[in-house]
């Protein structure tokens, strides 16, 4: 192993990845793997479960490598750790700062510990950090505006941007699942030269999406688009969704407005809600021109949708038409 291979160019021997969004927490887990195959190609790497886990699989995870190639192991559910494996990694990392310039390069090892955040196993972050852990805190993504700088960066580290409308419209079909958001925005800037990319660009793309058009058409239809919504519903059709899927998705957008109405008037609490934030400041952007009655009536038309698709009517799709027609008129 050459020796400009000190432990793999400046990657700590105990690296933590602490919190945040659970695929931001993977991403950042992985970048830091790759940055040490980058110097130990042939690395063996061991996953272990810290919940499983104990100091003897650790140990002799940690120990020589038998063809002196390195090893990188991976600990997942760290704040699950009992004392014996917490004394392990600690005892791991104080030896590999100890030996940072003295080192056997046949025992090279590195660890990369994730922990998922929250109180649980706070006191083991605390303890490796002291004894020399490298931290990596990972971002939430909980509030609208850090999912839409989450958008932009993603356009940013493609030397791309995007218009503001078309990055809320990302966020506003999937901005809770983070891994297809990313992965459909690096989609955008492979297929696209446009720069930036705008809001057109990012419809037509989710109408060709049969895996996204349903949020799509739930977004459309409660902003009162229904040329649009109808459009991207006979798409997905077309292409093998089941119309069912798409009343699922309308009928979650419903109620979604249902309860942010019903916080608006003070009937219930944002708490008793139980909605995710980010889907409720949405929703009340999105109360103009309904009433109670609007939604009651959308409601009731999407569950007779609902015994059309179940009983295999001929009039599936029909039903499903007239659900978006009547959700873009806002039930009246």
């Amino acid at each position: 192993m050459a020796a400009n291979n000190k432990r793999a160019q400046r990657v700590m021997p105990v690296t933590l990845v602490v919190g945040g969004d659970a695929y931001l927490n993977e991403l950042n887990a992985r970048n830091v793997r790759e940055k040490v195959q980058k110097s130990a190609p042939d690395a063996e790497i061991i996953e272990l479960d810290a919940s499983t886990a104990d100091q003897y699989a650790f140990d002799e995870a940690v120990g020589p490598s038998l063809f002196g190639d390195g090893t990188i192991v991976i600990v997942n559910n760290l704040q699950q750790a009992d004392e014996s494996l917490v004394d392990a990694i600690e005892n791991f990392c104080k030896q590999a700062q100890n030996n940072e310039n003295n080192f056997d390069e046949s025992s090279l090892s590195w660890v990369i510990a994730r922990h998922e955040g929250g109180l649980k196993g706070k006191s083991i972050i605390t303890r490796l950090t002291k004894a020399g852990a490298n931290t990596i805190t990972v971002p939430d993504l909980k509030k609208d505006d850090a999912k839409l700088n989450f958008v932009m960066s993603i356009f940013e580290r493609h030397n791309r941007s995007v218009e503001p409308q078309a990055a809320q419209r990302l966020v506003s079909v999937l901005g809770s699942k983070t891994g297809e958001l990313a992965a459909l925005c690096s989609q955008l800037c492979f297929d696209y030269d446009d720069n930036p990319i705008t809001l057109d660009i990012v419809d037509r793309y989710l109408i060709a999406d049969p895996q996204v058009t349903g949020f799509f058409v739930a977004d459309k239809a409660v902003a009162g688009h229904a040329g649009s919504a109808v459009l991207a519903a006979r798409t997905a059709i077309a292409q093998g969704v089941d119309a069912i899927a798409l009343i699922g998705a309308l009928a979650a957008k419903v109620r979604v407005i249902a309860l942010a109405m019903a916080i608006r008037n003070g009937t219930i609490s944002s708490a008793e809600a139980k909605v995710n934030p980010w889907a409720l400041k949405m929703a009340m952007r999105q109360l103009a021109g309904w009433n109670s009655a609007g939604v009651s009536k959308c409601l009731q038309s999407l569950a007779w949708a609902d015994e059309q698709c179940k009983g295999g009517s001929s009039d599936a799709n029909y039903a499903l038409e007239k659900c978006i027609m009547l959700i873009a008129s806002r039930g009246n």
